[in-house]
């Protein structure tokens, strides 16, 4: 494998403008210097997407690594998310994410897990004005159903940009896909070099005939779905490997076994 590190480019037009990088690196569990660090390796790499969530207690440093790197703020497409169950104001809490990321708006703000259906319109609500009002340039959510998602969308007639939820092969199901494209929605994964997958003889075999590593397969083969993945690591050479799958393909026949580990049941629909 090449020592350079060859991120792929591609990127997918959110409603609200935003132009959201298919690889990004996340940030749950990283805290405090491993966070910063991880962060600092991530962004000199050429990774252009950081994930974090009030949740994770890192937006300071992540804000801080994105300062120091020395990558112009619009380059970076900066996630965060908040906590419906925490019973802080929505509003409130943006502020604060912003200030400890030291930034005056972040391109993706997302309701991090659903709650009630009446609580998830009144969420959504105060979403829909901070995206009005700049601070937050496309509004989604996490971990959401596609009736629940349709919830919100009707109660403010906006729907949200994005939906992320875990995906990786084993969970693949066409029908959660196709639902998310038939409502406009982007289908992002997190949780993707987890649950056995890195281990299973699919996925080594496949790595071991293109000599690249579990870890670069799965993540590749997300990239040719189209769906986001924000793989992270603390060491900072995985960091790197990780996103480092722009130079090869995965063919039609490694994506058909990938696809065949996933469900078929359509639960999430």
């Amino acid at each position: 494998m090449s020592s350079s590190v060859d991120i792929p480019a591609e990127t997918v037009a959110l409603r609200g403008g935003g132009d959201f990088p298919l690889v990004g690196f996340g940030t749950w569990q990283l805290k405090g210097d491993e966070c910063y660090d991880a962060c600092l390796v991530a962004l000199e790499a050429g990774y252009r997407h950081l994930d974090t969530a009030t949740m994770y207690g890192n937006e300071l440093e992540v804000g801080r690594a994105l300062t120091d790197s020395g990558v112009p703020r619009d380059e970076v497409f900066v996630t965060t998310k908040y906590n419906p169950r925490s019973g802080r104001p929505e509003l409130d809490v943006l502020g604060r994410s912003l200030e400890a990321l030291g930034v005056d708006h972040v391109d993706l703000w997302l309701v991090h897990a659903p709650v009630d259906d009446r609580r998830n319109a009144a969420v959504w609500e105060s979403f829909v004005k901070a995206q009005a009002a700049g601070t937050a340039r496309d509004i989604g959510v996490s971990n959401f159903s596609g009736e629940q998602i349709d919830h919100v969308a009707t109660a403010t007639d906006v729907t949200p940009a994005v939906n992320q939820i875990e995906w990786r092969p084993q969970l693949h199901d066409p029908a959660v896909v196709e639902g998310h494209q038939a409502r406009g929605v982007v289908l992002e994964g997190y949780s993707a070099l987890k649950g056995g997958v890195l281990s299973h003889p699919v996925v080594t075999g496949i790595a071991e005939e293109l000599d690249r590593t579990p870890a670069q397969v799965v993540v590749r083969w997300h990239v040719q779905h189209g769906i986001v993945v924000i793989p992270r690591s603390s060491q900072a050479e995985r960091v790197r490997a990780n996103a480092d799958v722009g130079g090869f393909e995965l063919t039609d026949e490694h994506m058909s076994a990938l696809d065949g580990l996933g469900r078929r049941s359509g639960t999430r629909r």
